[in-house]
């Protein structure tokens, strides 16, 4: 029987693990948390009462096993002086297939079997939730958009009401062998899943090891001089009685030009594995060199994180 993996996350840390993965023998479902509020998803948000649904696209494009020219459809940005400006083919879809299933969950169901995908996807929430960021100098910010182009750091994240999770998601979680928090924003991608109350509760009651795989840069605003240690105690205190398990992080040495360019220009740098510190919070580190460099971007290497993540599955009994 295939192992159960649940990977949690949202935007493009999510897919791009959802990448690698999707290539093992493995029982995948992604949870994806619902409250980016920016360009066409906040559009359709506000116009349509529905989730966030632009990571759902890129989660749905990731494990897609259909052909290159129907995931560029998909993408496919409109550039027009419309209504339709900004909006991506996907995003539209999404939303039309939810207003014909009557819900989220069973609008993604719908496009699975189109797109013939190598696992599951399934929406945090089916509400239309707000995030809200309680900033360092005080002040109290609504939804995700504004969180991220504030002018001071992220002290905290909370939701302005309670959501329900989905059922599948829940479920999802309690029958996991392996909950794997993924790269991506840790305040607006990874902890929106972790500020539900019963998904925290459903973590807590799995049998599975919690994994975390660790950004490979920091992150204006979230995690300016973050090592691998800061992440994990971060993503802890939002964890219930069980925490993090093991952590997946990057050894490789970042190209010198490569790191100056994005010190320069996003004001990133490269995260440090401290593993003395790290060592004393998890079970297990899973290190290695997993940089490549795409379309002169600084990446993961999916396939080998894949593969790592896969041997440490069969080495649990």
């Amino acid at each position: 029987m295939k192992k159960k993996v649940v990977v949690l996350g949202g935007g493009t840390g999510s897919s791009t693990l959802l990448r690698g993965l999707k290539e093992f023998p493995i029982d995948l479902t992604a949870i994806v948390s619902v409250c980016d509020d920016g360009n066409s998803t906040g559009a359709l948000r506000e116009e349509f009462n529905i989730p966030a649904v632009g990571d759902i696209r890129r989660v749905l494009v990731s494990l897609s096993e259909t052909e290159p020219l129907v995931m560029q459809l998909f993408n496919y940005r409109f550039k027009t002086t419309s209504d339709l400006d900004g909006h991506t083919v996907g995003n539209l879809l999404l939303t039309a297939s939810s207003e014909i299933t009557g819900n989220l969950s069973d609008g993604i169901e719908a496009l699975s079997k189109i797109f013939n995908l190598k696992g599951k996807v399934v929406p945090l929430t089916e509400e239309n939730v707000v995030l809200m960021g309680e900033m360092g100098d005080g002040c109290i910010i609504e939804g995700e958009h504004n969180i991220t182009r504030y002018k001071s750091s992220v002290k905290r994240v909370f939701y302005k009401e309670e959501p329900r999770p989905t059922k599948e998601a829940v479920q999802a979680i309690k029958d996991a062998d392996l909950i794997l928090l993924s790269m991506g924003s840790l305040f607006t991608s990874i902890i929106p899943n972790l500020i539900c109350e019963e998904i925290v509760e459903a973590i807590d009651s799995s049998k599975g090891k919690i994994m975390y795989v660790c950004n490979m840069v920091t992150q204006p605003g979230e995690t300016e001089d973050f090592k691998v240690s800061d992440h994990v105690k971060l993503l802890n205190q939002y964890l219930g009685k069980r925490k993090i398990n093991v952590v997946v992080a990057n050894n490789g040495k970042i190209d010198e030009e490569m790191a100056k360019r994005y010190e320069s220009l996003e004001q990133k740098d490269p995260v440090e594995l401290d593993r003395k510190e790290t060592k004393s919070m998890v079970e297990k580190i899973i290190a290695d060199d997993y940089v490549i460099i795409k379309n002169n971007l600084l990446r993961h290497n999916v396939l080998k994180l894949g593969l790592h993540i896969f041997g440490y599955l069969l080495e649990q009994k």
